[in-house]
């Protein structure tokens, strides 16, 4: 299994290499690696106390975001290392302020690893949700450092639980301690024979609480509102964007709409308005004047969503046809009713939003028609319900430091 995995990782490798011929992003996977250590040697210091959080992409980022914010106002005088696995969340973290260093991960081999720790030297390391790099854990366990995973999810249908799975299990035993999202996960990761487990909830329920609190007021936005119900589309794909359209042309009175994709290129954004036949504004073109009887805006920027959340009532939240869900919690935080496509099963947040009333799954625009008709008048106690359910669910931050 060992040799099966180290030829994964070196395969992934040329793969990736091959990409980058011609797909930016793996373009910017590859030149991001390059000459790593060289870079990472030279900026960190070797009389620092180094903590290192690593995150796949954006989305972890922002689960483990509230547990890096509450250790460095903890420990103001350890230095805060974060790893991207993917470009998408150093492109757009590689300047965060809470953060000393950011770098990429350099790919998993024994030498690699070795070559990082000896480097960095972590006090701690964080991994979050499902992040498993087996040479990395073992160089954390022979260094006996602590070692962490924060907002776990374990599934039946991951390796650890095959039949076939005693090797993937070794890299489970160089944590030091696990912290789990739910009762499934925790209960599956018992019966391996681990009892160094914790069930906190979803560290992203405190970061978008504490974000609903202090929101940053958008004048445009709020001027496109105009005391009216709104519909987003968050961070969507083409699929939400085509059904959103449909609900636009057939609907005799539909509700303001927002679209704020998940690729704000200037070829997808174009897209997008001549799927409105050009009957909307951007928001880079919008004032507080020319904005307001418009009935569609398109957000081509990254940057607001989250705050734009303050003024929908409904969010049809990208990624539900694909299986990769985008952050349901955010619009959830502000009291949306949440929408989303069919492939949400992964998303245990999702499920049990769902089951508390606030959630709904759409499959077309029918669907959707439907569902805002037959909802608007439960808004206001949908929205109370959603906020509870986000308070209810912060936590999980102060259960982990006081842990750590």
């Amino acid at each position: 299994m060992k040799l099966l995995y180290q030829i994964s990782i070196f395969s992934y490798t040329i793969a990736i290499h091959l990409a980058s011929l011609f797909n930016e992003k793996a373009k910017f996977w590859v030149l991001g690696r390059k000459n790593i250590f060289q870079k990472i040697k030279s900026e960190i210091k070797t009389d620092e106390t180094i903590v290192w959080f690593h995150c796949a992409s954006l989305g972890e980022f922002e689960q483990g975001r509230p547990v890096i914010e509450a250790y460095k106002m903890k420990f103001p005088n350890e230095k805060i290392l974060i790893t991207f696995f993917s470009p998408s969340g150093y492109k757009l973290r590689r300047n965060y302020e809470k953060a000393d260093y950011v770098f990429y991960l350099p790919i998993d081999t024994a030498k690699n690893a070795k070559r990082f720790i000896d480097i960095i030297k972590p006090k701690k390391a964080f991994f979050i949700k499902y992040e498993f790099w087996n040479f990395y854990l073992k160089e954390l366990k022979k260094n006996n450092t602590p070692t962490y995973l924060i907002s776990g999810i374990f599934r039946e249908n991951q390796l650890f639980f095959k039949w076939y799975g005693k090797w993937y299990q070794q890299m489970l035993k160089s944590f030091t301690h696990f912290f789990v999202q739910n009762k499934t996960s925790l209960q599956l990761i018992t019966n391996l024979g681990f009892n160094n487990v914790t069930l906190t909830g979803d560290t992203r329920f405190d970061r978008v609480f504490d974000n609903s609190l202090q929101t940053t007021k958008l004048p445009i936005i709020e001027s496109f509102k105009n005391n009216q119900r709104i519909i987003i589309g968050g961070s969507s794909w083409p699929t939400e964007e085509q059904i959103l359209a449909d609900y636009f042309k057939s609907s005799s009175n539909p509700l303001k709409l927002i679209i704020a994709p998940h690729d704000v290129s200037e070829n997808h954004i174009k897209k997008i308005e001549h799927l409105f036949h050009n009957n909307c504004i951007r928001y880079s073109k919008a004032t507080e004047q020319n904005v307001r009887d418009e009935k569609v805006l398109i957000i081509d920027n990254i940057g607001i969503l989250a705050n734009t959340y303050q003024y929908s009532d409904i969010a049809f939240i990208g990624g539900g046809f694909t299986g990769a869900l985008h952050n349901i919690l955010e619009p959830c935080s502000f009291g949306n009713l949440i929408l989303f496509g069919p492939q949400h099963h992964k998303f245990h947040e999702a499920q049990n939003l769902i089951e508390n009333g606030g959630a709904f799954t759409v499959n077309n625009n029918n669907e959707l028609e439907n569902l805002v008709t037959k909802k608007m008048d439960q808004l206001t106690q949908i929205k109370s319900n959603n906020l509870q359910f986000v308070e209810d669910g912060k936590g999980a931050v102060d259960i982990i430091m006081n842990s750590i």
